[in-house]
């Protein structure tokens, strides 16, 4: 009997990324399996944030290729990986300031349905759109802020948002650039709990700057430097290897 060859969600194979004469990302190699949580670390300019343009859409890789839901996807552009599947967030929030929280994510649930094709129509929060809302908003503890203006809401609620807006699109893989970023200790508290408490089905990458937070919600871990992978485990062999601690070390 033939065994069925089960394809990971995610594989990031031998990339190298440059610009120039830069060398960004260097000879990365990462496989995800679905419903697993992965977690990129590193210090500024350790090539993270290039690793995750690089599996969106939005650098192509120099050298290497990266593989999506079983597919080369190497040269897509971001639109066809998230029409595919692909959610992501941003390092700096990314929404519609002047529109509502509700209006945000009701133009994130049409992003893969036909009805996305009729934006100049009149936008009518109902039936399905509105149950996939009530989710999402239940599932980020913003219920009560369903009316109120992107514009209105603290920073630590605007970065929450932006995760419900992925989630509406119903991804199967989740990317979270550091979404901690610029939150207060309390707000990186709410925000490791809004995490820890998304479907467990639901594959995440997320890339964090404080080791101490990514650790702590995830199963694996790739460590850059300088856009070189140095490390890659689980969180108790990422702590106690010597280069992660010595590259964590000469950045404090």
């Amino acid at each position: 009997m033939l065994t069925q060859v089960v394809e990971p969600i995610l594989h990031v194979e031998n990339v190298t990324v440059r610009f120039g004469g830069v060398t960004a990302v260097n000879g990365v190699t990462l496989r995800v399996e679905r419903g697993t949580r992965w977690a990129v670390i590193g210090p500024n300019g350790a090539g993270k944030t290039t690793l995750f343009k690089t599996i969106s859409g939005e650098v192509h890789p120099t050298v290497g290729r990266v593989h999506l839901f079983g597919r080369d996807m190497s040269r897509t552009q971001p639109y066809v990986k998230a029409q595919r599947g692909l959610g992501r967030t941003y390092q700096i929030t990314d929404l519609f300031r002047e529109l509502t929280v509700e209006e945000n994510l009701s133009i994130a649930a049409q992003a893969r349905s036909r009805t996305r094709f009729t934006w100049w129509r009149p936008l009518r929060i109902q039936g399905w759109i509105d149950e996939r809302i009530s989710a999402v908003l239940d599932q980020l503890h913003l219920g009560g802020q369903r009316h109120t203006l992107v514009s209105e809401m603290s920073h630590g609620e605007q970065r929450q948002l932006e995760i419900a807006v992925a989630l509406a699109t119903q991804p199967d893989l989740l990317l979270l650039d550091e979404p901690a970023a610029g939150l207060s200790a309390a707000e990186r508290r709410n925000m490791r709990e809004v995490i820890q408490q998304l479907p467990p089905d639901l594959t995440i990458v997320l890339i964090e700057h404080d080791m101490g937070i990514a650790l702590e919600l995830v199963e694996h871990v790739l460590a850059l430097d300088n856009g070189v992978p140095i490390a890659q485990g689980d969180p108790e062999t990422i702590r106690a290897d010597e280069r992660v601690q010595a590259v964590y070390l000469r950045t404090d």
